[in-house]
């Protein structure tokens, strides 16, 4: 057996990590004393609602809102539109913004250590948004590195947006930097094959072309890419933020610069998060930091015992911990697929519950083969997302499905 299984005692040990950017309300501009990152999961988003009367933060329905000063709403609306500064005073229509979704957005910017953050309705409509901000300035060229999300990889070698891609290692990055390139892509650890980057070292390659580093997998319990160089932070936020397998979302966190652009990408292409979503987020990240310890010790406890199974060819899983496990075995996967009982058999990740599922038939089908076996991402590959259930039943259940349709 070839295997790779990396040790997270340093993921899961008592960390306390600082979030100290704001604690204003409104997430930008206010310095403020640093609090845990647990702490932070609770009450950010939320230090306004006490004064209000309330406890459980509203949800807010509306799609438009009644004003008497159309002369003053006029104004507000042209500030918007002339730098994407969010309106001062009561909102206007849901498009250009919602306070119950500006409320997840404010809590995810301080997870993140950044100035702000813009939500979108999907993951992909956040990275679409990030690249239309890009090429509305002329910078086309994006340099990547795979594996990325299957359609994330789409949607740049597509060229659906009218962006040019390249492809490298990372230590090809500065070579294949252009005049017109706007955006320098990288996911880590990465989908599905948990391959991690030294996000400090491609910072650097980047120079002063924008790191956008997509945080699904690891979210801000277990790394900030900010931290290490990254400009831009993207989030299936449909994954671990909210948690339960009830939600589709994006968010992107970044400093208010660029947040500002991406508001009226948003307002103009009209790709935004409903606000029941943004309630349902903001509710999941209360819960983000315990949700995210507990399935990353039951992940670094299933990847211990798929490496030392006969049947299992090569077990991937991050040194940075985390609740995803990659691995290949001897037989058919599909096979394994169809044996599953307990853990379901099933597309997404970051659920309470576990889910399976193989990378070459659905995740990343949409990527060329060839392209999908040079990033690492074998036909015989499984990706689990190990969600809250007992240990000793997640085995059995996969002891079971290896046993009977895995073959050896």
């Amino acid at each position: 057996m070839d295997s790779v299984v990396y040790d997270m005692q340093g993921a899961l040990g008592a960390r306390d990590d600082r979030c100290g950017n704001d604690l204003s309300g409104n997430g930008r501009g206010v310095a403020a004393p640093a609090r845990a990152l647990a702490t932070e999961a609770v009450h950010a988003g939320r230090e306004d609602l006490a004064a209000l009367g309330l406890h459980a933060a509203p949800i807010d329905l509306s799609t438009t809102y009644p004003s008497y000063d159309s002369r003053g709403e006029a104004a507000r609306i042209d500030a918007f539109a002339a730098d994407g500064a969010e309106p001062e005073g009561p909102p206007v229509y849901a498009r250009l913004g919602n306070p119950t979704v500006a409320r997840f957005e404010t809590a995810l910017a301080r997870l993140e250590g950044t100035e702000s953050a813009v939500a979108f309705a999907s993951g992909m409509a956040a990275l679409s948004a990030v690249l239309l901000v890009r090429n509305a300035m002329g910078l086309r060229h994006v340099v990547a590195v795979r594996p990325l999300y299957g359609c994330s990889d789409h949607l740049l070698t597509a060229g659906l947006l009218g962006s040019e891609v390249t492809w490298v290692d990372p230590a090809g990055i500065a070579d294949a930097l252009r005049p017109d390139t706007g955006l320098v892509m990288v996911e880590s650890p990465a989908n599905p094959t948990l391959a991690e980057l030294d996000l400090r070292a491609v910072a650097h390659a980047c120079g002063s072309v924008p790191l956008l580093a997509d945080n699904t997998f690891a979210t801000p319990v277990l790394q900030r890419p900010v931290e290490h160089g990254a400009r831009l932070v993207l989030h299936s936020a449909t994954k671990y933020l909210g948690g339960h397998g009830d939600v589709m979302a994006g968010v992107v966190a970044c400093d208010e610069e660029f947040a500002r652009k991406l508001r009226q990408v948003r307002f103009a292409t009209g790709g935004v998060l409903h606000p029941l979503a943004g309630y349902l987020l903001l509710r999941g990240l209360s819960t983000l930091p315990v949700r995210v310890r507990a399935a990353s010790s039951n992940a670094a406890e299933l990847a211990r015992r798929l490496a030392a199974d006969p049947r299992v060819a090569r077990v991937h899983y991050p040194r940075i911990g985390g609740a995803m496990i990659a691995f290949e075995v001897h037989g058919d996967p599909h096979e394994v697929i169809a044996g599953v009982r307990l853990i379901t058999p099933a597309v997404s990740l970051g659920s309470v519950d576990s889910l399976i599922q193989h990378p070459a038939s659905i995740s990343h089908r949409i990527v060329p083969t060839a392209d999908r076996h040079d990033a690492g991402v074998s036909d015989r590959l499984l990706r689990l997302s190990v969600g809250l259930e007992d240990v000793d039943d997640l085995w059995s259940d996969l002891e079971t499905a290896l046993g009977s349709r895995g073959g050896e």
